[in-house]
């Protein structure tokens, strides 16, 4: 059975237990679609990359869900490239990785990680009311128009009235069907509501978040890369926060605090990308044994 060297890293935090864990499968891109799904269901993470040789970048990285293969996440970008830097594969400078969003730039200065999400891509709007019910909150809860935005992965990014609201949500799945059954065909690879309100989980933030998640993958994401990239991409286009970098905060409910640092490519109303930064912990090394089917 073939064996693979991999690395548990924390991602968004500095040090261990904080962020959101992503165990990084090195030399694994190649493994079939089951093997990968069913590494994350033992690893009950959230999400684990699988990386290989690419053609068109300095490496390829797949990413899985415990249900699917998804084109591109966040935080597992900041811990793969961590885990190479840890083991010596690439320094500080910038790496370039094929991802299924497109080649993504990623650059590293002392610890530091910052990855370039590609333009923003802005979908349907949702009805309030339905994005309510799905997170078991009043419609005034709601302060703007849900919409699904993505920077390589889309989300219906919410814009809740306060830090209470945001802490009371409770995702509903009969509310979620229902919503992606409005979202049409662009429901079915939405991922779930990205709530967000105005106020830091500490003094140092300017947003709060939280991803609610269904089955089979963990009840909450302790911090989401990819969404906070789209959650910015929404406030700049509808002027709700002035800034041109901010600092994003995910995962304090839990005890798993995460924080990056947002910046934007190009004018708030024409975005060439986003590029979210944070540092990768590496909690765990070693090697899995990994059979070529399920």
């Amino acid at each position: 059975m073939p064996q693979f060297d991999f690395d548990w890293v924390d991602a968004f935090s500095s040090r261990a237990f904080g962020g959101n864990g992503c165990a990084v499968v090195h030399g694994g891109a190649s493994l079939p679609v089951d093997v990968c799904m069913a590494y994350v269901r033992e690893t009950s993470l959230v999400e684990c990359t699988f990386t290989g040789p690419s053609d068109i970048a300095d490496f390829k990285v797949r990413y899985f869900l415990a249900s699917r293969e998804i084109p591109f996440a966040g935080h597992p970008t900041i811990a793969t490239v961590a885990a190479m830097r840890d083991r010596g594969l690439i320094g500080d400078g910038e790496v370039r990785l094929e991802t299924g969003a497109g080649v993504v730039p990623v650059t590293i200065q002392d610890g530091l990680i910052e990855m370039t999400q590609i333009a923003p891509v802005y979908g349907q709007t949702a009805d309030p009311s339905l994005v309510a019910s799905a997170i078991s909150l009043p419609p005034d809860a709601i302060l703007e128009t849900p919409q699904v935005v993505s920077t390589g992965l889309p989300f219906c990014i919410t814009l809740l009235r306060d830090k209470e609201a945001l802490l009371a949500a409770k995702l509903d799945l009969a509310g979620l069907a229902q919503l992606g059954e409005s979202l049409g065909a662009d429901g079915i690879d939405v991922m779930e509501p990205f709530l967000v309100t105005l106020e830091g989980a500490t003094e140092a933030g300017d947003t709060y978040s939280r991803l609610l998640m269904a089955p089979p993958s963990p009840p909450e994401d302790p911090f989401t890369g990819s969404a906070t990239g789209a959650m910015a991409a929404y406030l700049w286009k509808h002027g709700l926060i002035k800034k041109e970098s901010f600092v994003a905060e995910q995962g304090h409910g839990l005890g798993r605090p995460g924080q990056a640092q947002v910046r934007r490519v190009g004018p708030a109303g024409n975005l060439q990308g986003v590029r979210v930064s944070g540092k990768g912990f590496v909690l765990m090394r070693g090697q899995v044994d990994l059979p070529a089917a399920v």
